[in-house]
């Protein structure tokens, strides 16, 4: 061998630059006449076999000179510089493709007579395998001084390639080469980072670490899967278990190995934040609580997790500050995969969890949204979580679960995302500076805004805490503007309903003192405000907030239900006595003692309107419809004062509109009354009117087919069967058998269908798309959206002038002026006999009055007599 005779300084120019390139123009020479010979080979040609053979020989002899060429340069005690031996890694990076290509390959280009050369390419695939040991052991005493000439550093930077190259090819051909080959590689991209980070393909870099960490992620989760099916999870010795750590260690590699790479060229990496993005979503779907995760083996699944799954969370740590991958998460429109928007939403929560440890910079780029027109949208961090959240509807409804809060003295127990996720936003915004607590609250109030009521009544959480870990005065603040807000949502809408729900549960939080000045901002004594504490739950206030607001609703009342009397009981004033019933309900809702005074007022007020409502009309005037809903629940509270002739009159009313189409919260407010006649006893001389009415109704409501309807229905059947005394009512309820066998059911927690898991997972999936239909046109409404029965209401008091008369006979008009005539006798002979728990004696005008009122009779009979 003539090398040893050539000086160190002289190899490149007297030896390598001159044989090496001819060298590789050999080797792929020989391929070339391997592949263009192939198709003949067989066992039978025995010449076109020794000729095949000779040309692998020759091959396995040229790598082996190259690893002689190798060892030679390695003999030297001096570190050779990258100059003096430029041609040797380009030429060996060559073959060594050419070589793992060809062995990758092999099946394919040898079909069926593979065996005649196996034992040749077996050498070759190790001779190569050494050469390239060899190779990357010598590179590494390379030195390549930072003032070095340009050429140099293309060499670097064109070695680099040449080894990603190689990555790609020897992939699945053995797990030790590949990892040591990327070890050298992103150690060598390192060494020399100042020279080559503008000039690496960092795209090719980052996207195959990401393909890699995939397909041995993936890889591992099919591993566990067979293991588990095959039940050979505590056979940790068999070979099965084997690969699957082997295929784990390789995958937490490239995972390790990809957040090392971000995090010394983050910057020049900001294209490719989308496939991080993917990547992680990717991930985090095959682990608990995704709907599609794997069911696997715990002693696989924690294997797995510390693999893939904690690397996560570095990768996160280090695209925090990077302003695209920011821009890309925080999307208001970000579209999704059904099975990413849970990862995407615990990807969200990752991130409020490692920002308190993040400097200014990062936490305004999170925290603040986009600020400028120019800049590319994007939500505060916290809207983006709530949106997130919103749109997981599926996992919600599952409901999936998570760790909890561990707690001193307690087992960690799984919670529901919504508790998860309330948990860390409370955290959250206990560590929030207070630079960016503008921006929180206007996220609350949109939150609170938008049609999904879950996702409000996480928002409502929320904000429950930030009053409560706040400042009393900031309790205040917040408890008025919300009543503010809901002071100006002037028909049923669901922004109403969510605020409302945040008013009821801030009040709880509030002084004393602030609770008189919220009374004292909106004196339940004005009309305008009974929106507000129709939403107050009146226990809340403390006892002087409390009896001076239910002092104001009382005489409110009274004196609308006066107004209307007074004012002949004009149909198209019914509406003013319905605003004021409804403060009354939560007024009524409070008292606990039948002997209060507030009970008594309530009494008089809802006998005297019971006792004025005729069926006729009520089945006709959605307005008279939203009365009787009123007093309904009214009467439901205070059935034990109620008189039996009220009762039958309900009773009566209640027949007259469910035999018909009407509003489902009707319904249900006629179910609960009729729920809580089970707690009185009925007088002997009063049960033939009442109890087969009762029955009747019953039967009526339990054969409902709409679903909800019914379970209302029986719920409401079952309390009043519980405690009633009149025992055949329940006999006379259930005279259709099939009533009676859906009752039975009920009771006995029969269950008809038992829906498998999967089925009922394609079944939310399907009425995910339903409910998101729903709350996008409930958003595109963009004033508040009145519910139907309001809506009528409002229409049949203020008719259109413009609508044309609807004609009708004249026997109903006959008929609907007697019944009401009928209906306001019978409320005064109540009030004159002092049935209407009303004990101040009768007026001194009334007698009089009665008697213009007979002469007034006396002429219509005279008039129509004589027509």
């Amino acid at each position: 061998m003539f090398l040893p005779h050539i000086g160190l300084s002289e190899l490149e120019d007297e030896c390598f630059s001159k044989i090496l390139p001819k060298a590789v123009t050999m080797f792929e020479s020989m391929i070339k006449e391997i592949l263009d010979q192939v198709g003949g080979l067989s066992s039978q040609n025995t010449e076109l076999c020794a000729l095949l053979r000779n040309i692998l020989q020759a091959m396995v002899q040229t790598i082996d000179a190259l690893s002689s060429y190798v060892r030679h340069v390695g003999t030297f005690e001096e570190a050779p510089d990258l100059d003096a031996i430029r041609s040797l890694p380009t030429c060996i990076l060559k073959v060594l493709k050419e070589t793992f290509q060809h062995c990758k390959e092999s099946e394919a280009v040898y079909c069926g007579r593979l065996s005649l050369v196996a034992d040749l390419l077996q050498g070759l695939f190790k001779e190569a395998y050494s050469l390239q040991k060899g190779l990357l052991e010598l590179l590494d005493r390379v030195s390549l001084d930072s003032s070095g000439p340009e050429e140099e550093v293309f060499d670097i930077v064109a070695m680099i390639h040449d080894l990603l190259d190689i990555c790609s090819i020897i992939s699945n051909l053995d797990i030790a080469l590949h990892a040591n080959t990327w070890k050298f590689l992103i150690k060598q991209s390192l060494k020399y980072q100042s020279l080559v980070e503008e000039h690496l393909h960092h795209s090719g870099i980052s996207n195959s670490l990401c393909d890699n960490l995939l397909v041995s992620f993936n890889n591992c989760v099919e591993l566990a899967e067979q293991i588990k099916h095959a039940g050979l999870q505590e056979a940790t010795q068999s070979p099965e278990y084997k690969l699957f750590q082997k295929t784990a260690k390789m995958c937490r590699f490239f995972a390790n190995t990809l957040v090392h790479y971000i995090k010394e060229f983050k910057f020049f990496l900001t294209k490719y934040c989308n496939c991080y993005h993917q990547l992680y979503l990717q991930i985090l779907s095959n682990f608990p609580p995704s709907s599609c995760a794997p069911t696997l083996p715990s002693a696989l699944s924690v294997e797995l997790n510390a693999a893939a799954l904690v690397p996560m969370d570095a990768l996160l740590l280090q695209l925090l500050p990077l302003r695209p991958f920011a821009e890309l998460v925080l999307q208001n429109d970000l579209r999704l995969a059904a099975d990413h928007e849970l990862p995407h939403c615990l990807l969200l929560l990752s991130v409020l969890g490692q920002l308190p440890s993040q400097p200014e910079e990062v936490l305004q780029l999170w925290y603040t949204g986009s600020q400028f027109s120019e800049e590319t949208p994007r939500l505060p961090l916290h809207q983006a979580l709530f949106t997130s959240f919103r749109r997981c509807y599926t996992e919600r409804r599952v409901p999936v679960l998570l760790p909890g809060v561990m707690m001193k003295g307690q087992a960690q127990v799984p919670v529901t995302l919504h508790n998860h996720m309330c948990v860390q936003l409370c955290a959250s915004v206990a560590a929030l500076p207070p630079v960016y607590f503008p921006v929180l609250e206007r996220c609350l109030v949109d939150t609170v805004l938008q049609p999904d009521t879950q996702t409000a009544l996480l928002a409502t959480d929320v904000w429950c805490f930030t009053a409560r870990y706040g400042t009393a005065e900031l309790c205040l603040h917040h408890v008025l503007l919300v009543a503010q807000l809901v002071k100006s949502c002037t028909t049923e809408c669901y922004q109403s309903a969510h605020l409302g729900l945040l008013l009821k549960r801030m009040v709880f939080l509030m002084t004393p003192d602030h609770q008189m000045e919220l009374v004292a901002h909106f004196p339940p004594s004005e009309v305008e405000n009974l929106p507000v504490w129709r939403r107050v739950l009146l226990r809340a206030l403390s006892q002087d907030a409390r009896h001076r607001v239910e002092a104001d609703i009382i005489g409110l009342t009274r004196g609308a239900l006066t107004d209307w009397q007074n004012g002949g009981c004009k149909l198209g004033q019914v509406d003013k006595v319905n605003i004021v019933l409804i403060p009354l309900l939560a007024v009524v809702r409070l008292q606990s003692s039948p002997e209060e005074q507030c009970v008594l007022s309530a009494m008089r007020i809802i006998t005297q309107l019971w006792l004025r409502m005729c069926p006729d009309q009520v089945q006709v005037h959605p307005v008279l419809q939203c009365t009787l809903q009123l007093l309904l629940s009214i009467s439901a509270i205070l059935v034990k004062n109620i008189e039996p002739q009220v009762i039958c009159q309900a009773l009566v009313c209640v027949g007259s509109v469910v035999s018909q189409k009407c509003a489902d919260q009707l319904l249900l407010a006629a179910l609960e009354f009729l729920s809580s006649l089970g707690k009185i006893f009925v007088p002997s001389d009063s049960q033939n009117e009442i109890l087969p009415r009762l029955s009747s109704l019953f039967a009526v409501l339990l054969a409902d087919r709409a679903w909800l309807l019914q379970q209302h229905a029986l719920e409401a059947f079952s309390q009043f069967a519980e405690i009633t005394n009149h025992e055949e009512v329940i006999s006379q309820s259930l005279s259709a058998e099939d009533t009676k066998t859906r009752v039975v059911n009920y009771l006995s927690k029969t269950v008809n269908a038992q829906e498998d898991v999967e089925s009922r997972l394609q079944r939310l999936k399907l009425e995910t798309a339903v409910i998101e239909q729903h709350n996008e046109r409930l958003e595109m409404n963009t004033g508040n959206a009145p519910n139907t029965l309001s809506a009528e209401a409002v229409a049949d008091s203020e008719p259109s002038p413009k609508r044309a008369r609807q004609e009708t006979s004249a026997e109903d008009e006959y008929s609907r002026y007697i019944q009401t005539a009928a209906s306001a006798l019978k409320a005064l002979q109540a009030l004159a006999e002092g049935t209407a728990n009303i004990p101040a004696p009768p007026p001194q005008w009334l007698e009089p009055r009665l008697q213009e009122l007979q002469t007034l009779i006396a002429h219509i009979s005279t008039a129509r007599r004589t027509t």
